[in-house]
């Protein structure tokens, strides 16, 4: 049985739209863009700060919204503005901070903003931090307005142990994502993930979940894959996420979301 031809396509873009070198296909641009012409929306649902998916305005279609650091902004990529701020505030930050820093051994943080990214010097010592970074001695100084992401790194817990005890001290007054970077705690204010910025955004254009398709590899698109109509794990995605999909596309490499959009195209065209 083939899904309904969706009216909006949602898709992750690192390991899943964009190839493993980051580059987007030329069938992938060609399907975005002729699903846009069918009038199929599509946004991009990303861990990506605001700032780097300016590279791909191109491909964004006549809306140029993209939901960026896992549901804290939606963003205009054409304007280069945040239409939605769902950030967190200053003193929930610091908060957040402090009690990290008792509970998990070696951390050290960074602070993405609207206006970049801070990273204290320890940030970097098992990953090389972002190239664009900001040095901080403590990340609690750079706190100006609203954190989209509040980022953690340990030396002394592996990527697992570090996510669970990220998400003991957190106490749910936030949510800790994990996006397939090793060893790094993405933690967003409470209630924000890809899936609740998506179904607002999805609300706000009259569309539902049951006419949305969503795409994704990494287990911080699991709560957008559970909310959409029909969901997509390209077939290079974490075991989790491909359990949890009703489907499964070829992988990013081979463009499976391409594919799966040029069959949207085909039931159009069945149609009518």
């Amino acid at each position: 049985m083939h899904p309904r031809v969706p009216r909006l396509i949602a898709t992750d873009l690192d390991g899943t739209l964009l190839r493993s070198d980051g580059a987007l296909s030329a069938r992938t641009r060609d399907a975005l863009r002729a699903v846009e012409d069918a009038g199929i929306g599509v946004v991009f649902v990303t861990a990506r700060p605001p700032r780097w998916v300016d590279e791909l305005r191109a491909a964004v279609g006549g809306h140029g919204a993209a939901i960026c650091a896992n549901g804290s902004a939606v963003y205009d990529v054409h304007e280069r503005s945040v239409l939605v701020d769902r950030g967190m505030g200053p003193e929930l930050v610091a908060e957040l901070v402090d009690d990290l820093r008792r509970a998990v051994a070696g951390a050290s943080f960074a602070v993405e903003s609207i206006h970049g990214l801070a990273a204290e010097p320890g940030f970097g010592a098992n990953a090389a931090p972002p190239w664009d970074a900001a040095h901080t001695v403590d990340v609690t100084h750079a706190l100006a307005g609203s954190t989209l992401k509040l980022l953690l790194r340990s030396t002394a817990l592996g990527p697992v142990e570090l996510l669970e005890h990220v998400h003991a001290a957190l106490a749910e007054r936030a949510i800790v994502a994990d996006s397939g970077a090793q060893g790094l705690a993405e933690i967003t204010g409470p209630g924000v993930t890809k899936a609740s910025t998506l179904a607002h955004w999805a609300a706000g254009h009259g569309i539902e979940a049951a006419d949305v398709w969503a795409f994704g590899d990494a287990p911080n698109d699991l709560p957008m894959l559970a909310w959409a109509g029909e969901s997509f794990a390209v077939a290079n995605a974490y075991p989790a996420v491909r359990a949890a999909a009703s489907r499964t596309c070829a992988s990013n490499d081979d463009d499976g979301v391409a594919r799966q959009l040029e069959a949207a195209l085909e039931g159009l065209a069945r149609r009518g």
